[in-house]
């Protein structure tokens, strides 16, 4: 059996066998990619360049959006280009940068997701004080500290992740490199290196989530408490988006990493990872233009100016 030392290269998943499936795989990824480059530039360049879009929840939403970009980049091309030359390669350094970019990016995200659930708290449940509690400093400070401290950790991550010996042969269940297929490859018991790094993501992850919990909680009885039936559906409105994305994100990857042994297949395994790597940053700016006539107008106006000139 080859160990960690004498690997220089990964072999991915492929989606198909046939050629005719890898280039079908091949253009309805590239599809899909073009898609969320598009929708999340859109955002990106909506917020930046539209002065009422200058809030804190536009700011958040900015961010999240980059993120998206990230997240689909890292993984997307390489698929692609592996059905389009046939291939399962990956080379052992490309393949840890893609897990620490993965880790980094998707942590990232949900610190992200949790900071916009503080930041509709405060718009609906304190909003005389919402101003005060989250100005620019904050909001830029609070991301910052949300980027800075994945980075940490998914640095810490990767790197104790390939530091453990590998002795299972090379071949990951997986059409990218995540913490959890190498894993699989490891040295019996060595990956018990990984269990305490494990342990405090899962209590990140849980508090993260309790975080939101409560936050929606608040929310939901505040915007009850709003006398008009438009006052209501306005606050809500302004959730919902939010909510859904969170809702995608958490059901899709958890049931991915918490699903029973017993019920899993690589078949499996490979629709859930579309599901919770590929299809979130297609989705993500559908969801948060579609309600947001405020966000709608300003891409519009973007178009229609870009068009123009």
């Amino acid at each position: 059996m080859p160990n960690s030392s004498s690997i220089t290269e990964f072999l991915l998943l492929a989606f198909a066998d046939t050629r005719e499936l890898q280039l079908l795989h091949f253009w309805l990824f590239l599809g899909i990619y073009l898609a969320a480059i598009l929708g999340n530039g859109l955002i990106v360049t909506a917020i930046a360049c539209d002065h009422r879009l200058h809030t804190p929840m536009y700011f958040f939403l900015l961010n999240l959006s980059l993120l998206d970009l990230g997240s689909i980049s890292i993984t997307i091309p390489k698929a692609m280009a592996n059905s389009i030359w046939d291939t399962r390669s990956i080379s052992y350094w490309g393949c840890a940068a893609q897990l620490f970019l993965f880790s980094f990016i998707s942590t990232a995200e949900f610190s992200l997701l949790t900071i916009m659930a503080y930041d509709r708290y405060l718009a609906i449940c304190k909003p005389l004080h919402y101003r005060t509690l989250l100005g620019s400093k904050a909001c830029v400070h609070m991301a910052a500290a949300a980027w800075g401290s994945v980075f940490l950790y998914a640095l810490l991550h990767t790197a104790n992740t390939f530091s453990i010996p590998l002795c299972q042969g090379n071949a990951l269940d997986q059409f990218f490199c995540e913490i959890p297929q190498i894993l699989k490859l490891s040295c019996s018991g060595s990956y018990l290196r990984e269990v305490w790094l494990l342990v405090v993501s899962a209590c990140f992850v849980f508090s993260c989530f309790l975080f939101i919990v409560v936050s929606y909680v608040q929310i939901f009885r505040a915007v009850l408490r709003i006398p008009s039936e438009q006052g209501r559906h306005k606050a809500f409105s302004t959730c919902l988006p939010h909510l859904t994305v969170v809702s995608l994100f958490i059901s899709s990857s958890g049931f991915a990493y918490l699903k029973p042994p017993s019920i899993s297949s690589p078949s499996l395994d490979l629709l859930l990872a579309v599901l919770y790597s590929v299809v979130p940053p297609a989705v993500n700016p559908l969801i948060y233009s579609m309600r947001n006539q405020q966000l709608k107008d300003a891409i519009r106006f973007l178009v229609s100016q870009s068009f123009f000139t």
